[in-house]
């Protein structure tokens, strides 16, 4: 359910998130019924970033069985299980760094298989423990304060609002489609009076801010 939010109180239905990344990288290393989960976790800008850190690892684990991951950096999202059982490696890391509200993190975990097979619930405590674990050690750093929108457009304003969006590199979270469009995103707390007057120029006023229930 989404109550609308008239253009003067629109502040009302703005999102203030407190997001985080890491100051340096850090790692740790557990033991699961002999397998080994060698756990990194890195500060990264965007994906290009974290891809390049996948391949190093890559080259330094040419044994390894798995190398799983889980990316959150903007709009730059991703996971991988990397050959294990769909499911049981990159979303549970994945879960672990939205749970500390981190962004411009990679996780990875590097597996040595160890002869006994652990199910896919011991492989996804496997892995969800090694992040966690290794985040205990970690020092977070706030990073700019940012804003979530979640905006109603007619059909025939999408388009230029989605190039508006692009043009700023605010991340897109999430479309739907009903009787209108309904584009949820991200951007610096800092830019927002700016971008809810850009909003209602593009639009002529015809955009509506939602708060959900």
């Amino acid at each position: 359910m989404a109550r609308h939010i008239d253009a003067d109180p629109w502040r009302a239905a703005i999102i203030i998130v407190s997001v985080y990344t890491l100051s340096s990288a850090v790692e740790l290393e557990i033991d699961v019924r002999k397998s080994r989960f060698i756990a990194k976790i890195y500060p990264v800008e965007d994906r290009v970033a974290a891809l390049a850190i996948l391949h190093d690892l890559r080259e330094q684990h040419p044994a390894a069985t798995h190398l799983c991951w889980a990316l959150l950096a903007g709009g730059h999202s991703g996971m991988s299980d990397d050959g294990e059982p769909s499911g049981t490696a990159g979303r549970p890391m994945l879960e672990v760094l939205r749970h500390h509200e981190l962004d411009g993190v990679l996780a990875t975990v590097v597996r040595y298989y160890g002869g006994i097979k652990l199910g896919t619930g011991g492989l996804m405590r496997a892995y969800r423990d090694a992040i966690a674990a290794a985040l205990k050690q970690a020092q977070r750093l706030e990073r700019i304060a940012q804003c979530e929108l979640a905006i109603n457009l007619n059909y025939a304003d999408a388009a230029i609002v989605r190039r508006w969006i692009e043009r700023e590199n605010y991340v897109l979270i999430s479309s739907q489609q009903g009787e209108q469009i309904e584009l949820r995103i991200r951007l610096p707390a800092i830019t927002e009076t700016l971008a809810l007057k850009t909003l209602a120029d593009l639009t002529q006023g015809r955009a509506q801010i939602v708060l959900k229930n």
